[in-house]
């Protein structure tokens, strides 16, 4: 609507109105409101940027009259004005959107400098080379940002006037050399097309135009995509007034944190440039100082901006990021927001602001990102290895990687779309290279500090970073670094503690770490407040093991079939499977019983008191002979050999067995419950075994629970077959041993005809297990690894799907399926147990889900244990809230 109120001073807004006016003008609005050093501006909504994109990318007329109303305004409280010869106002232009996403839009600093303006601020600062440092730095940002003229073309231009007058840093260039650079950009500019403007209104509005532009630009589409941000919601864009953190050594600029974003540890955490404008701070372009050592420098502004950040952190009850610049002494806050922080960090201040009585334990639940936990569990480099350090840099985000050395972002991003490990080296990293940091183990650079945008973007996605590193001599072109006499070329293996910020030449070896004390807390306090059970998928006792020590509450998957590929047994697996006759194939069956016994014996036993479901035999036969293209040609090469023995009709008669077994489409074909109704000797073996088991174990005192699980049911009678089956065999053991023991026997639903005909299945089941990996395979028709390999990413890409269907669970579709199954089935048979074995189990949005469709556990691998135990009871708090939205603390 035209009359529509889309601009909005600071002193109109507040923190309530992030989805208006983006995360970081609410915030600027909460802080003018709480009389805090923050200099004056107005923000255009995020309606506005919508408006824009609605209207073929434009401004409207009603628009510009209201940002030219506001700055009116910003003009009378300041005393300045935009454009005039004596007192010109500056402006810096930012970005805000709802969602933080530090780096991946644009900004303007310096606005409102021209040929006139730039002549007014020397004379005023008595500063002619600060003036020109200001009118150059705002020529390449509008010239980078608004007329879309590469960076790298005013780098060219600076650097070859910082070689004529022979310096080494730019700081140090002479008022003659900074005026060389301006006309030279300006020239540079003109030659290109249109020249630059000197009117600062067409600045100004340009430059918001070029923001909100920059809400679609390439990596910002990417960040969003990774971090789950909808694309609809706009940028808001912040129009403040300047102030100047480069006008002298009494001048500077600063991030800091409340608390470090590594560790967590109560303790002002941040870095800052004296001489300074904020983008040297986040750039990497020097390499800043800690921000304790300005106690040492300026004691009442560190005093002063000590007690901001304390009342910043009680207000907003959470650990903040807060950019401060200081002019001639006089500190400004420039921006506060939630803090990114590494897991272990989110997890340490949660329950930290618990003990301290700012938060209550179910806000610090909702505080740690369920998805972020699995940080904590990244590898570490082993401390019994004996290792010599190659470099040092800062340790920008914790854990350790190793990788072959590439210097380029698209070159990184092909490697590890190879599925080839590679470590990112760069001077420092810009946010056009986001790609190469996804595909990237870790990152190391030379330049930049704990809070430029390659440590910032590393820890938000649990990617270890040592940056700062500043023995590195980077040389890009050759493809190579140095380190003193060490040269490492491009596809070198190296080393990184992101923990240390240590640099190690070739692999060193790295170990899973331990659960910290806060993170057991925390867990604890999740289990209090989850209804939801969490199994783990453990096919081994090693695996049972660990998932107990992650908190597992029994085993919601156990896959009988890779106990039969083990070497010891595969032989006679063959021979069953090859047998022509049903007394071949019950002696190699007898064979196979007490092998099957004593894989059931361990994981049972493991997992003593509490249930485990195991899975009885599921792929295709022929998945457990020879490859028939390799076989194939080993019967070629025998006979080009001449051999004619009992090796070579050995082996094709293997062949013939192996294409009478083959299917064209084998995860559709006789597999699962087919092979149990078919070869009943199979599965009557596998029951024995696990019954044997449990008498066994029962007998040495312990407790156990199993269920026996048919899979890939698609009609009752299936079940009601394989039932029968199973509970003969199960009596024929309680009987021969004379120790009675309760089991259950269900079913996985995993084809779409098992969901819409689940209440037929349920009269013959005690739990549904819901197998989402083959239930998403068969409800989309796409076979996974084709659909991964070949088109799921152009469609998540175009937006045809918005997620990974095999990663986060098709709620319309495939939970829709869920749904009706968990709705018939229970109106059936009331006690269902029901629960989800799927990779969707360890999901956090998945988990969700299954919380709010009544399921009754879900069940994932062992590592991803914490994860799911947080995401149910995260669950259980939003659905308590009526809300699906977590806290932003954590990225």
């Amino acid at each position: 609507m035209s009359d529509q109120k889309q601009v909005y001073m600071f002193f109109e807004g507040n923190a309530g109105m992030k989805k208006l006016l983006g995360g970081k003008g609410a915030n600027l609005s909460e802080m003018t409101r709480l009389g805090l050093p923050v200099p004056p501006g107005f923000i255009v909504t995020t309606e506005a940027c919508n408006d824009y994109y609605r209207h073929g990318k434009i401004l409207t007329e009603e628009l510009k009259k209201q940002i030219m109303t506001a700055l009116q305004k910003l003009e009378e409280s300041t005393g300045k004005t935009l454009g005039a010869a004596t007192t010109p106002l500056l402006l810096s232009i930012r970005s805000g959107a709802f969602f933080s996403m530090p780096g991946m839009m644009d900004t303007i600093l310096n606005l409102g400098l021209n040929d006139q303006t730039v002549e007014t601020m020397a004379e005023d600062t008595g500063n002619r080379t600060f003036a020109l440092d200001c009118y150059r730095r705002f020529i390449q940002m509008y010239g980078d940002v608004v007329m879309k003229i590469d960076h790298d073309h005013f780098e060219q231009i600076l650097e070859e006037v910082m070689a004529e007058f022979k310096v080494q840093k730019s700081q140090d260039l002479t008022v003659e050399g900074w005026e060389k650079v301006v006309d030279g950009y300006k020239k540079m500019i003109g030659e290109r097309g249109e020249p630059f403007p000197q009117d600062p209104h067409e600045q100004l509005l340009s430059s918001i135009e070029a923001v909100f532009a920059s809400w679609n630009n390439q990596r910002a589409i990417v960040y969003r995509r990774l971090n789950n941000i909808p694309g609809d919601l706009g940028t808001a864009v912040n129009v403040q007034a300047m102030v100047f953190g480069n006008l002298g050594e009494d001048s500077g600029t600063g991030v800091a944190f409340t608390r470090n974003p590594s560790t967590g540890e109560k303790k002002l955490y941040g870095e800052y440039l004296f001489n300074a404008q904020g983008e040297d701070v986040v750039a990497g372009i020097r390499t800043p100082l800690p921000i304790s050592s300005l106690n040492d420098k300026m004691p009442a502004i560190y005093k002063q901006f000590n007690e901001i950040c304390e009342t910043l952190e009680q207000h907003y009850r959470d650990m903040q990021d807060i950019e401060f610049t200081i002019e001639k002494k006089k500190l400004y806050i420039l921006q506060t927001r939630t803090g990114k922080r590494t897991a272990a960090a989110a997890v340490r201040i949660a329950v930290g602001q618990v003990d301290e009585g700012i938060c209550s334990r179910d806000e610090a639940l909702l505080r740690v990102d369920a998805n972020q936990v699995e940080q904590m569990l990244h590898r570490q480099i082993d401390p019994a290895a004996k290792l010599e350090s190659l470099a040092k840099g800062l340790p920008a985000s914790p854990g350790a990687a190793v990788g072959s050395v590439v210097f380029d972002a698209n070159v990184a991003e092909e490697r590890g779309e190879r599925g080839e490990k590679v470590i990112l080296v760069r001077a420092e990293t810009t946010p056009d290279d986001i790609h190469g940091i996804v595909a990237a183990q870790g990152i190391l650079t030379s330049r930049g500090g704990m809070t430029s945008h390659a440590a910032v973007v590393a820890r938000g996605m649990g990617k270890p970073c040592v940056s700062g590193c500043e023995a590195l001599k980077i040389d890009a072109a050759a493809r190579l670094l140095q380190v003193g006499e060490k040269i490492i070329k491009e596809g070198e293996t190296i080393t990184i503690d992101g923990s240390t910020g240590n640099l190690y030449a070739g692999e060193v070896p790295l170990i899973t770490p331990e659960l910290s004390g806060e993170f057991s807390q925390l867990l604890g306090w999740a289990d209090e407040a989850r209804r939801l059970r969490v199994r783990t998928n453990a096919d081994t006792p090693g695996d049972a093991r660990k998932a107990l020590e992650f908190g597992a509450e029994g085993i919601g998957l156990c896959r009988t079939e890779h106990m039969f590929f083990e070497q010891d047994r595969l032989p006679i697996v063959q021979a069953m499977i090859l047998a022509e006759t049903l007394e071949e194939r019950q002696l190699a069956l007898d064979k196979l019983l007490p092998i099957q016994q004593g894989d059931f014996e361990q994981i049972l036993g493991e997992m003593k008191g509490l249930p485990v479901t195991i899975r009885l035999l599921d792929p295709p036969l022929h998945e457990f002979l020879p490859n028939q293209e390799e076989l194939a040609v080993e019967i070629a090469r025998l006979r080009e050999r001449g051999e004619k023995g009992p090796q070579l009709q050995e082996k094709e008669a293997l062949l013939k067995k192996v294409r009478t077994l083959t299917e064209f489409n084998p995860m559709l074909g006789h597999r699962g419950c087919r092979l149990g109704l078919v070869y009943p000797e199979m599965y009557r073996m596998q029951v024995r075994a696990i019954c044997q088991a449990v008498v066994k174990l029962k007998k040495e005192g312990m407790d156990i629970y199993p269920e026996i699980m048919i899979p890939l049911v698609g009609h009752y009678r299936e079940l009601e077959e394989m039932r029968k089956l199973a509970l003969a065999e199960a009596e024929l053991v309680i009987n021969e041993s004379g120790m009675p023991f309760d089991y259950m026997v269900g079913t996985m639903i995993e084809l779409p005809r098992a969901c819409v005909t689940a209440g037929q299945i349920a009269a013959h089941a005690d739990f549904f297990s819901f197998g989402t990996n083959d239930l998403t395979q068969t409800a989309f028709g796409f076979s996974r690894d084709d659909a991964e390999g070949k088109f799921l990413p152009f469609y998540i890409q175009e937006k045809i799907l918005s997620e990974n269907p095999f990663m986060v669970l098709d709620r319309e579709g495939v939970g829709e399926l869920i749904s009706q199954a968990v709705g018939a089935g229970r109106a059936v048979r009331p006690d269902l147990k029901l629960g989800i074995c799927g990779e969707h189990g360890g999901e956090p949005s998945s988990i969700e889900f299954c919380h709010r469709a009544g399921l009754n556990y879900v069940s994932c691998s062992p590592f991803r244990v914490p994860i799911a135990r947080l995401a149910a009871a995260q669950a259980a708090l939003m659905e308590k809230e009526g809300t699906s939205e977590l806290r932003q603390g954590s990225l």
